[in-house]
């Protein structure tokens, strides 16, 4: 069954990981089938389960592996085949990591500017994503690179490009709370906190409606980025997380809170 998604929602990008070449042909296979735009391989998450199958950030340490996966993704369909990844493991081992993988010619690699070890507990590394576009260069290779880690709005973006000369930039925790993050003509601090809470509200019978094999606590994690830097978001925030676990109950509980403080 196709999946369903607006073709103004297009490219839509499906992220697999796994550790076994084999795998990752026949999942490249049915995301071809699924009417995907493109595979992204990760091989950047430390989640340690992940990490256990020989994928995610752990790849950084078996560049063979790594290879073998995206020539695996690329036997499976025509998509355009891409890397999310790290500068390394437990140290930075960008000049080696990206070499490898660009022998094998990805059409994208992002790079988050932080070692596996350093997760998100020291700034990310700008310096390094303007070194790897100049490996890829040195290489003559035709890989994009696109860089990760603290960009904290599109105007930010954009000046990261410029400085790096990187083709562009994934953006992750900044789009919390922030679904606006893209749209050059509304900024999330010109929004009243009335129009912002009922966006989120919006957001979560989305995520009921469209995720309803996900567990609710998932979408509460969302809430603390919405649900911050005006009076009253603490206790509205603890409010949610405590007591709410349907899209109902929070409509309820964010419409109570709207009538007695705004």
């Amino acid at each position: 069954k196709d999946l369903e998604y607006g073709e103004g929602e297009r490219p839509i990008v499906a992220q697999l990981f796994s550790g076994k070449p084999e795998m990752m042909r026949d999942a490249s296979m049915l995301a071809s089938k699924l009417g995907f735009d493109g595979i992204d391989i990760n091989m950047g998450c430390p989640d340690r389960s992940i990490e256990k199958q020989g994928a995610g950030a752990s790849l950084t340490k078996d560049p063979e592996r790594a290879k073998e996966l995206v020539l695996a993704a690329r036997e499976g369909s025509n998509l355009p085949i891409t890397v999310k990844t790290r500068l390394g493991y437990n140290n930075d081992e960008l000049e080696d990591w990206l070499r490898e993988l660009l022998s094998v010619n990805p059409d994208v690699i992002t790079i988050h500017a932080r070692t596996r070890k350093e997760m998100s507990k020291v700034p990310a590394n700008w310096d390094r994503i303007k070194r790897a576009v100049e490996i890829r260069d040195e290489l003559g290779s035709d890989t994009l690179i696109f860089g990760n880690g603290d960009v904290v709005s599109l105007e930010d973006a954009k000046e990261k490009t410029k400085e790096t000369g990187c083709d562009g930039v994934m953006i992750g925790r900044a789009i919390f709370g922030n679904p606006w993050f893209f749209n050059e003509n509304i900024k999330k601090e010109d929004l009243s906190i009335k129009e912002i809470l009922e966006v989120m509200v919006e957001h979560t019978y989305l995520f009921e409606t469209l995720l309803p094999h996900k567990n609710f606590y998932i979408m509460k994690k969302h809430y603390k980025a919405y649900c911050t830097g005006f009076e009253g978001a603490k206790e509205l925030r603890v409010k949610l997380m405590d007591e709410a676990k349907t899209a109902k109950e929070v409509k309820n509980i964010v419409n109570s809170w709207i009538s007695n403080n705004t």
